[in-house]
Formats: structure tokens, C-alpha cells, sequence
């Protein structure tokens, strides 16, 4: 480690006894903290990412103390930092930017859109831009209509950008490491919900519960998908593919198919969004009697759209229902609470909407 030993980085080897599980936040904090110390051509950019303050929802908590060179704060202009970033990693750095929120994105669409992911190929030889751009999303905190998107879908299709979102499965130092090393610029999609939720896996652990009635695997060598499924499942039931901010919900519309109606769900958790190597989904797929695409995103043009026309295109023969798309309704999202819950996915939003095709 060129920076730090694993003792700097808050990383010790050596066995404390039983602790609680690590928070997602915990381990996103500790995957900063391991990039940083290997690789000095890795920068942590944000705004208010220096300690004390370490960041809105304290990711970065203290970076900046132990790498002071390699955490810099930046004034409140996304499209600046951004283009900064992407100089950067045109450059061969290897730039980390922290938006506050992901609605931010909006603001720093030109210097990702049409500098950074172009460099790649515009200059008549490939040029590799090392950038990871992370963007906390999501509402159901009561945040208002600037700070609770998922703004997944406006990104999507980028030529040169890969879309990740954070999960509860996903290890993000086996994940942060990937999209440092890419050579293309990725965006971290961090639903602010997870940050305080318990990891269920690190490291290389490949299976496990993550409740009495639940227990988890991933379906490929390279761990892109998390399965969670009831003991004792056939997987002929229901598959809901749901990025890892939706997750808790899928799951807790999973358990009540389960015992109120005796339906039996598999959920489907990938680390990758797109562009999205389905290989590795299509023996559960095929044997799924439906699948459910589930998305915090509000309708209209959205990721789960694309997915669900990319299973069309490569089971329809197969197929038994149509694919079932979940998502947020098109509308704007409210801070009070009871207005916010109408117009994002809940648990039951996905539960009815499955009854719904169950019934058909």
C-alpha cells in the first residue's frame, strides 16, 4: 500500500471477537479508505467530503485526515468538479467524485455526457478514463422533489458509461476496485436508504441467510447477481429483479406472497445495471412462471423498461406472462410523508401489482 497501512485505514486484521455486521456505509467508507491507499493516482473529490464534516451522509468520515493529499473539497458546482474529474482521469488519475445528492447529476450531465464518456473514443485510439462518479438517490426520507430522485434512466444508454447501484450483497471493495480499473467512466448509483442496513456479504463469502425465512447466493463466478429465495424454493414461482435500493421492499412483498398466498419469489439483486449481461439470469428466468422488474424511478423511459424489452427479446418463446414493470409513479416527489409514499414504490406497490398478473 502506497499511502497507508490496513492500521491507517481502519482495517485490522487481527480477530476482536463477535461484532455486529458492517453497515453499508461502513463498507463503502472502508472501500474509499483501501482505493486510497493503494493507488495514489486515486482522488476522493466532493463537496464538504473533509473532515470533521466527511460528507451529507459521512461516506467519507475520516479520508481527508488520513490522506490528505488525496481528498479534496470542491466548491458547490457539480458541472466544475465534474469537469475537473474527467480532466483528470484524461489525464491517467483515477478521480472519485462524491454528488451530495444524485439529483445534482443534472447539473454535471454536459462534462460526463459529452467530455468524459467521448475521451474514450474520440481521439482516433481508445483512451482508458478511470472516473467513478457516486451519486446517493432515492427518497421515502421526506427529502422533497430536488433530493429524493433516482435519476437512473437519464443516464442510461450512454455510449462508454456503465451504470452500478449499491446493494446490500455487493462488497463495495470488490466493487469500487472494478470501477476504478473499467477504463470507462461508471456511475455509483447509493440509495441513501442503505447506508445504515446491514451487508450480508464481504469479502468472498458466496451464500448465506439474510433472515429465518431467507437465504441469499449469487448466480455467477464474478458475484454481479445476488439471489434471495425462501428455503426449500423450486424457483418456479416468481423472479423480481430489483436493484439493491428496492430490495427491502421486494423482499418484504416476497414474504407476503409467501404466507398469505402461498406464491413463492425469488429476488434478483445485480450489481451492474447497464449495460447488463443477462447470461447468468437466463436459467432462472426460464423457469420463472413470471418476472417482475422492480425500480424507484419514476415511469416513463426508465431502466426497467429496457430490461423488460431485453427479456422479451431473448426468452419470448419461452415466456408464460408478460414482464411485469414496478415503478414510481410519474409524478413529483413530496416531502410530506404521506404524499411522498403515494407516488413511490412500497412494498405493496409490488405485492398488488403481482397479485394483479397472479390473478390473471
Amino acid at each position: 500500500m502506497h499511502k497507508g497501512s490496513l492500521k491507517e485505514a481502519g482495517l485490522h486484521s487481527e480477530p476482536h471477537g463477535p461484532r455486529r455486521p458492517e453497515r453499508v456505509g461502513e463498507n463503502l467508507n472502508r472501500a474509499l479508505a483501501i482505493a486510497l491507499g493503494q493507488d495514489r493516482r486515486v482522488t476522493l473529490m466532493g463537496q464538504d467530503v473533509l473532515d470533521p464534516y466527511g460528507g451529507a451522509f459521512k461516506i467519507s468520515r475520516g479520508l481527508s485526515s488520513r490522506y490528505p493529499g488525496s481528498v479534496l473539497g470542491t466548491p458547490i458546482s457539480e458541472s466544475g468538479m465534474l469537469g475537473v474529474a474527467a480532466g483528470l482521469a484524461l489525464c491517467g488519475e483515477r478521480p472519485i467524485v462524491e454528488v451530495m445528492f444524485g439529483d445534482f447529476m443534472a447539473l454535471g450531465f454536459d462534462p460526463i455526457v459529452n467530455f468524459a464518456t467521448k475521451s474514450v473514443a474520440m481521439y482516433g485510439h481508445r483512451i482508458p478514463m478511470h472516473l467513478v462518479v457516486r451519486c446517493p438517490v432515492g427518497g421515502n426520507r421526506g427529502y422533497g422533489p430536488t433530493h429524493s430522485q433516482s435519476l437512473h434512466k437519464f443516464l442510461l444508454g450512454v455510449p462508454h458509461l456503465a451504470l452500478f447501484e449499491v446493494s446490500q450483497f455487493h462488497d463495495n471493495v470488490r466493487v469500487l476496485a472494478e470501477l476504478i480499473d473499467h477504463g470507462e467512466p461508471c456511475v455509483l448509483f447509493e440509495d441513501k436508504s442503505l447506508y445504515a442496513q446491514p451487508m450480508y456479504a464481504t469479502g468472498e463469502v458466496a451464500a448465506g441467510t439474510v433472515d429465518e425465512m431467507f437465504c441469499f447466493d449469487f448466480l455467477d463466478p464474478g458475484q454481479q447477481f445476488a439471489r434471495v429465495r425462501a428455503d426449500g424454493s423450486d424457483g418456479t414461482g416468481i423472479v423480481i429483479i430489483a436493484p439493491g435500493g428496492t430490495f427491502g421492499r421486494a423482499l418484504a412483498a416476497a414474504r407476503d406472497l409467501l404466507l398469505d398466498f402461498e406464491l413463492d419469489c425469488q429476488v434478483v439483486v445485480p450489481s451492474r445495471l447497464y449495460p447488463l449481461d443477462l447470461g447468468p439470469l437466463l436459467a432462472v428466468l426460464e423457469r420463472a412462471d413470471r418476472i417482475c422488474v422492480v425500480e424507484e424511478g419514476t415511469a416513463g423511459g426508465t431502466w426497467g423498461g429496457d430490461l423488460a424489452g431485453q427479456i422479451h427479446r431473448l426468452l419470448w418463446s419461452k415466456l408464460r406472462h408478460r414482464v411485469v414493470e414496478v415503478g414510481s409513479r410519474a409524478s413529483v416527489i413530496a416531502a410530506a410523508a404521506h404524499l411522498e409514499r403515494e407516488v413511490l414504490i412500497q412494498s405493496d406497490t409490488i405485492r398488488d401489482a403481482l397479485l394483479e398478473v397472479a390473478s390473471a
